[in-house]
């Protein structure tokens, strides 16, 4: 099935109903990424992207703005416009071409989710400089346990990514930036993020990144490494509690699981095309895929069913709760 530049929409647990953009559309791997996270909801990363040179089928500002054109309208409540996906944005060099010409076309305020891995570079920093917010992820202030949850190519240093983030904090013209920090807990012997240490070297690290925002969250869907398992509600309130001591609770937001909205207004074409194109990029449960594509529960079981059978996706299991995801 063909892989589309465009998907969506995505019901966010921290931007609502947000539009996605690909930036890289390599047909013959799910994923483009320098890092190969151990919590990332999309698997492994077959070959880390360490140089210009690895990066296939980038997207063109062309080939985005078409898109956004004649598939944005068909949305009636949409909140953002964001670039995630399979990918890295950051990895596309013309990233704030695209954002431009986006905004020319929309009124939708644009987001770039990035690993931060890139962000020491000063022409990423000048593409970032075009959206309105930029969510960052930072796991930890240890390069150790830097390593071992994102597992970055080489060449990629910690350092390197706080002293990054520092600079995008300093530009004049600059979105809000958002700290992402995904906490993870293991149930193997692994460095976790959420011990003592590890928090108060974060906030350490935050307060010399100084961002707009700091989100604290967990996974929620089905990990890259079985033994990666979610931090316990209870630790994450703690942290959070900790956090907001530091930074005030205006600037902490604690996102748990479970987002409730109201099933999308959209039009649609090929429904079978739209569900393999929301679930390459985000594992979803039946339910998760109705209220985001704003189709019925009765109109999209046969469509599952279908797809199940013909093993285009397939099913997965997350405690209780079943993810349908890309074979």
């Amino acid at each position: 099935m063909t892989k589309r530049i465009v998907y969506g929409p995505i019901l966010s647990r921290r931007l609502g109903r947000s539009l996605g953009i690909d930036v890289i559309k390599t047909s013959d791997t799910k994923k483009n990424c320098n890092f190969d996270c151990v919590y990332c909801q999309l698997g492994h990363v077959p070959q880390k992207i360490t140089e210009d040179d690895d990066i296939k089928g980038a997207v063109t500002p062309e080939e985005v703005i078409e898109d956004i054109r004649t598939y944005h309208k068909s949305i009636e409540d949409l909140d953002y416009i964001t670039f995630s996906g399979t990918c890295e944005p950051t990895l596309n060099p013309a990233l704030g071409e695209m954002i431009r010409g986006i905004k020319e076309i929309s009124p939708h305020p644009v987001c770039v989710i990035t690993n931060s891995s890139l962000v020491d570079k000063e022409t990423v920093r000048e593409n970032l400089s075009e959206a309105d917010i930029l969510v960052a992820t930072l796991v930890s202030g240890y390069k150790e346990t830097f390593r071992a949850i994102n597992r970055p190519a080489e060449g990629i240093k910690l350092e390197s990514v706080i002293n990054g983030l520092k600079e995008v904090r300093r530009m004049d013209k600059r979105p809000l930036l958002g700290i992402e920090v995904m906490l993870v807990d293991a149930n193997i012997d692994f460095p976790v993020n959420h011990t003592e240490r590890e928090i108060e070297r974060l906030k350490e690290v935050l307060v010399e990144i100084d961002p707009d925002e700091i989100e604290i969250l967990t996974v929620s869907r089905p990990p890259a490494e079985k033994y990666i398992i979610p931090v316990p509600e209870d630790r994450l309130k703690q942290i959070a509690t900790e956090f907001e001591k530091v930074f005030g609770k205006e600037r902490v937001k604690l996102v748990l699981k479970g987002v409730k909205k109201s099933r999308s207004k959209m039009k649609h074409g090929n429904i079978e095309e739209e569900v393999y194109d929301l679930i390459m990029r985000r594992p979803c449960t039946f339910r998760q895929i109705s209220t985001s594509l704003g189709i019925s529960e009765e109109e999209l079981k046969p469509i599952v069913d279908r797809m199940l059978a013909s093993t285009t996706i397939k099913e997965t299991a997350v405690g209780e709760k079943k993810y349908y995801k890309v074979n």
